[in-house]
C-alpha cells in the first residue's frame, strides 16, 4: 500500500523529513551550549537556524521533549530544567 507523504517544499526546497532532520541536529549542536552558558535566547536560536521558521519551531520541540524549558513570551530563553 503506499503511503501518503508530505512532499511540500519548504524554504529553500527542503522537504518536512529534510527539516526534521536539521532540527534534530541543531538540537544536538545546541545542548551543549546551553549547558555551558545555562540559557539560549530565542534570537540566538533563530539566527542558529538561519530564520528558518519550520527549523525554529522543531527544534525548540525537540529541545522540550529533551527536558529543557523553552520558555515564553514574557521569558523568551530555553533552559535546563
Amino acid at each position: 500500500m503506499d503511503s501518503c507523504g508530505r512532499s511540500t517544499e519548504y524554504r529553500h526546497g527542503k522537504t518536512y523529513d529534510e527539516c526534521k532532520q536539521l532540527a534534530e541536529d541543531f538540537t544536538t549542536q545546541l545542548k551543549p551550549k546551553i549547558g555551558e552558558d545555562g540559557k539560549l535566547a530565542w534570537s540566538v536560536l533563530l539566527e542558529t537556524v538561519n530564520h528558518d521558521e519550520l527549523v525554529y519551531k522543531l527544534t525548540l520541540k525537540y529541545l522540550r521533549r529533551d527536558g529543557y524549558d523553552i520558555g515564553n513570551r514574557e521569558n523568551p530563553e530555553i533552559k535546563k530544567l
